[in-house]
């Protein structure tokens, strides 16, 4: 598994010298991830690199790299559960997640993408008081060019999540 953290996670977590690594065999076991402050408070967002289907949680308590691994892995499942894709977590990442590398961005369009999801979930966090699990509903429902389908030139982060099965199998 592979967890690509933003230069301000990586200076949080102190995990050193990040390398660049091509995307993971298992899309399910790509996740890129971003430290942000919305009023005073530290959140981190984790966004799944192949479809940006993401999930937010609390920065606050999270010092290195195997609290921060941690707490990345156990809000992911919650998030999946919540969302009715337990299977997709017991069946994709799970098995992905014994072993986890750090890894750096994987390019500029993963990286502006996950800019905008930080504005979103920013405005739900302070404007609409939104609890970080709840948050993630709604950035899954955006529309995003970066995702964009044949058909479409926007795609929307659940529905691309929800293809990756069917792109792996």
């Amino acid at each position: 598994m592979i967890l690509r953290l933003s230069q301000k996670l990586n200076t949080k977590i102190k995990a050193g010298t990040l390398t660049a690594m091509p995307l993971d065999e298992n899309p399910y076991a790509d996740w890129s991830c971003h430290l942000f402050t919305a009023d005073r408070t530290q959140y981190i967002l984790v966004s799944n690199t192949a479809s940006l289907y993401s999930c937010v949680m609390y920065g606050k308590g999270i010092t290195d790299g195997s609290r921060f691994i941690e707490r990345a892995l156990s809000t992911i499942r919650e998030f999946m559960d919540g969302d009715g894709q337990s299977f997709a977590y017991q069946k994709f990442i799970a098995p992905a997640s014994a072993t986890v590398s750090f890894a750096r961005a994987l390019d500029r369009k993963v990286t502006g993408s996950m800019n905008e999801l930080v504005v979103a979930a920013t405005d739900s966090l302070t404007c609409n008081e939104v609890a970080p699990h709840d948050v993630g509903f709604d950035l899954n429902d955006l529309l995003l060019s970066v995702i964009a389908t044949k058909d479409r030139n926007y795609g929307k982060p659940k529905d691309a999540f929800k293809r990756l099965s069917m792109e792996t199998q």
